[in-house]
């Protein structure tokens, strides 16, 4: 059974609690990068085609791991309302639910994608290669989905009750997976047969299997079916279906613009030749692990902002917000730092070709600096989340992402600007991110918001 003090689902607006929360999210999101930083060298190793095509294709499959990413965000705001107000049955059965809900989910947009692929890389990439891979790739990587939604449901249910600790096992052994996998069926080592970039798909699959199974198994090892009986619902609940769908939909649709930007950014990448397709292909895994702090601490905001403002404290709502950022902030200003005293020996992990080395560093400088103001924005903008106004985050979302698109068309598409120029976008999509959010927080309006 949990112990007494893990009963105490509400959070406290203090330093040290926001930490202990964080710290675990931003190990469980470090030990992933660590694996799509093991794929990206191996890649870099077969050529700078797949090391370029796995830019795309990678995007792509974040857009649909953040469609179930903006669903089990919507649970999670629910279940963070749930803990605050101490409901633990409650907080059961949307897990429960949120399960049945995340597997019909998953296989429809399985369905959806494998129609779909051919279509959008046949209108977009002017490469005939490129595109074969990156359809390839794409057929074998989407059959992971089911396992990795449910993960991000599991994953989600943890941080609400405050046990984010336990995300870091299931993170560890799917890197383990991965790494092994991607090693094995990349190059044909051990009897393995040599799939090469495809081997890359499928290693992938067989890692969010096992990061599956390594969550559900924690459930039950923790005994967390005592306190929270989720064998109480065994039925799919379409009420409650209904009110998770109106709080997650629009963090969908938010996610989908937020990514699709960013699949729009590389596509007219593409178009700018390999070299600028690899070099922003290293560039997109380095801003991957250099917003794993931030990332953790604006998880950490959501939570905690629901949290709250379940059990009637919406007065510390914006306290705990700027303690947060004050936090993201120091760490992006380290790691940053670091970043760019040590520029050329980490371009040079990914890639032993000192021409594509000495292309991407003015870039890398470039989102150096944009990631201090991620650092703010990012957190800012998941305390709006964290209020359950999705639709307003939604609106933001939009708004910024059109601000950024337009930059990209001018800039890649018509002006044919330098590649430090076209990351320059970053600025502009996380300046108008912290502005929009800022401003909306500081109005009061989220107040009142039931979910």
């Amino acid at each position: 059974m949990i112990k007494e003090k893990d009963n105490q689902l509400g959070v406290s607006a203090t330093n040290s609690q926001i930490l202990k929360l964080a710290a675990p999210i931003s190990l469980a999101l470090l030990i992933p990068q660590l694996s799509f930083f093991t794929n990206t060298v191996f890649l870099g190793r077969l050529g700078e085609r797949e090391l370029g095509v796995n830019g795309i294709t990678g995007v792509f499959y974040l857009i649909l791991s953040m469609i179930g990413y903006g669903l089990s965000s919507g649970m999670q705001i629910q279940m963070a309302r749930r803990a605050g107000a101490g409901d633990k049955k409650g907080l059961a059965q949307i897990l429960t639910n949120g399960a049945m809900l995340s597997v019909l989910f998953s296989l429809g947009l399985m369905l959806l994608t494998l129609w779909f692929v051919p279509i959008l890389f046949g209108y977009t990439l002017h490469d005939n290669n490129n595109f074969e891979l990156s359809v390839s790739f794409v057929y074998i990587r989407v059959w992971g989905l089911p396992f990795l939604m449910l993960t991000q449901l599991l994953c989600s249910f943890f941080i609400s009750i405050g046990r984010s600790r336990l995300l870091i096992w299931g993170s560890l052994v799917a890197t383990l997976v991965n790494v092994l996998f991607d090693y094995t069926l990349i190059f044909g080592k051990w009897g393995m047969p040599a799939l090469g970039f495809k081997g890359a798909a499928a290693a992938s699959v067989i890692a969010e299997i096992f990061y599956c199974a390594t969550m559900v198994g924690i459930f039950f090892k923790e005994k967390l079916y005592g306190d929270f009986p989720v064998f109480n619902f065994r039925s799919f609940d379409l009420s409650l279906s209904e009110r998770t769908l109106a709080v997650s939909t629009p963090l969908i649709v938010q996610f989908m613009f937020s990514i699709g930007g960013w699949l729009v950014f590389f596509i007219f990448i593409e178009h700018l030749g390999a070299q600028s397709l690899a070099a922003s292909q290293v560039l997109r895994n380095i801003f991957g692990i250099v917003g794993i702090g931030t990332w953790a601490l604006a998880t950490t905001c959501n939570t905690m902002v629901s949290n709250l403002i379940g059990q009637g404290r919406r007065r510390d709502v914006m306290k705990i917000i700027w303690k947060i950022c004050r936090l993201s902030l120091m760490y992006a200003v380290v790691v940053c730092t670091l970043l760019l005293v040590f520029a050329h020996e980490f371009l040079s992990i990914y890639s032993n070709d000192m021409s594509l080395i000495l292309f991407a560093i003015p870039s890398l400088r470039v989102i150096v600096v944009a990631t201090l103001v991620m650092s703010l924005a990012t957190v800012v903008f998941n305390g709006v989340v964290g209020t359950g106004n999705t639709l307003v985050n939604l609106s933001i979302e939009i708004s910024c992402v059109g601000s950024y698109l337009v930059y990209c068309y001018f800039i890649i598409r018509v002006r044919h600007s330098p590649l430090y120029l076209c990351w320059g976008s970053e600025f502009v999509y996380w300046i108008a991110l912290l502005i929009a959010a800022g401003l909306y927080l500081r109005s009061g309006r989220w107040k009142g918001k039931e979910i």
